[in-house]
């Protein structure tokens, strides 16, 4: 399902060397703790818009989630749930999924991206060329979006090293890494966060 709003666009990449994984292990506090990943947008749950966006373009799809289990295992080949009690953020769940990737990439999403790119993937990877990249990383025009960027798989331990030192922000690890930031400007739109409630308790981008 799509709209003209969020087109689909044609991919081209080699998906079997990704591996997707899409966050959905937050606490939702923005929507008075609901799971935002079940939270229902234009007809189906969020997490159901991004994972039909993202399986096409990757080997295989997981999810990290702390709840739900049920419906998550659903959209996913694999689930992962948070090491890390309390629901530390999305670098818990990159983390509890890290330690089982055998490709060489690892594609991450938020899981209230319903308009996700169809090309990310491809577009992600292309920098990715260049061995000496741990990460990519897109940028809308404005400002680098850390919860849709493919990591490399060797990069992986130093997130739990960062994670056991007490840090949990992304943006502090990927300054960590060696990285590049590929342009979606041209899908600003693509990377809109349906992650409020509105007055009327009706979903809201961000």
């Amino acid at each position: 399902m799509h709209n003209e709003e969020f087109p689909l666009i044609k991919l081209n990449a080699d998906t079997e060397q990704i591996t997707g994984l899409i966050l959905a292990g937050g606490a939702g506090r923005r929507m008075g703790g609901r799971d935002k990943g079940t939270v229902v947008w234009r007809g189906q749950a969020l997490a159901r818009h991004v994972a039909s966006r993202l399986r096409p373009q990757v080997g295989e799809l997981w999810i990290s989630c702390n709840r739900n289990t049920h419906f998550y295992s659903t959209l996913a080949d694999r689930l992962f749930r948070d090491e890390l009690p309390g629901f530390e953020g999305p670098l818990a769940g990159i983390a509890a999924a890290s330690t089982a990737l055998t490709t060489e990439f690892l594609l991450v999403s938020a899981c209230d991206t319903p308009g996700l790119p169809t090309d990310l993937a491809s577009r992600l990877l292309a920098p990715m060329s260049d061995p000496a990249l741990q990460l990519s990383v897109a940028f809308d025009g404005d400002r680098e979006q850390y919860l849709a960027a493919i990591l490399r798989r060797p990069c992986l331990p130093s997130l739990h090293q960062y994670l056991q030192r007490g840090e949990r922000s992304v943006r502090g690890w990927y300054a960590t890494l060696r990285r590049e930031r590929v342009d979606f400007s041209d899908q600003a739109a693509g990377f809109h966060n349906i992650n409020q409630l509105d007055d009327d308790g009706k979903l809201s981008p961000t």
